[in-house]
């Protein structure tokens, strides 16, 4: 792990745990930091914290006035933090079921909810119960028992009905049009690939990772392999061919029994 963030999440841990006090049953890393992909300048920093019990409002506030990017400054693009239950994150629910969620960083806008009814649909509700998945298998404990213990996978329906849904969702997003290459094309792209390798082979993979395991047979081949050379600072595919990639994608995630 890159050293300033490690230092970064002892220190979130500390001051999560001055908050919350024994509520505070775990933390853990998870996205790049826990699948072992992190990339300085790219990765956020994603962290969930479990709690014993539901959190009062002025305790919601307290914890986003200490984890904010402004009172502790995150190293990387952005902090994504989430608090659940230990009742929840052990669930398997498809639901967000989350008591907060903070979004903080010098290049990422603020945003703290305080309640899953108050994140717009438009948003995305998918994120939550995927994130939890990804937790279980790869979730690198700072505080806390091992994540396998903690989170839990929805069912295989719902989890391909959620992978299904993060897909339409990529899809609504506006595309350039035209064949110029599209910055963030390729980052569509491999998470597709991600989506289809956790559905395919039953884990989680880092975006490069998982675009690597199908270029090695699937017929889209070259397109993925352009997208991995974008993240290294190579042109990104078009828009259109990138959609086009993920329609595919969506078509044979959808008809997965």
């Amino acid at each position: 792990m890159d050293d300033d963030v490690r230092r970064y999440l002892d220190e979130l841990v500390g001051q999560a745990r001055a908050v919350l006090g024994d509520d505070l049953v775990g933390a853990y890393a998870a996205g790049s930091v826990g699948l072992g992909v992190y990339q300085p300048g790219r990765s956020d920093v994603d962290v969930a914290l479990v709690v014993d019990r539901p959190v009062d409002g002025p305790t919601k506030r307290a914890l986003v006035d200490r984890l904010r990017h402004e009172a502790l400054p995150c190293p990387a693009r952005g902090l994504e933090l989430v608090v659940y239950r230990r009742d929840v994150a052990g669930s398997g629910t498809p639901e967000p079921g989350f008591e907060v969620e903070l979004n903080t960083g010098a290049t990422m806008p603020f945003r703290a909810t305080y309640d899953p009814a108050d994140r717009p649909a438009a948003d995305g509700r998918f994120w939550y119960a995927l994130d939890r998945s990804i937790l279980r298998q790869s979730g690198l404990a700072l505080l806390g028992p091992p994540a396998a213990e903690v989170f839990a996978d929805p069912g295989p329906a719902e989890l391909r009905g959620l992978l299904v849904e993060a897909l339409r969702w990529w899809l609504a997003l506006p595309t350039p049009p035209g064949d110029a290459p599209a910055p963030g094309a390729e980052d569509a792209v491999l998470g597709a690939c991600r989506a289809l390798v956790r559905c395919r082979d039953g884990v989680w993979l880092g975006k490069v990772d998982a675009g690597r395991r199908l270029a090695a047979d699937d017929a889209d081949a070259e397109l993925i392999r352009r997208s991995i050379a974008a993240r290294r600072g190579g042109p990104p595919p078009a828009g259109p061919e990138a959609r086009a990639f993920q329609q595919r994608v969506l078509g044979r995630i959808a008809a997965t029994h």
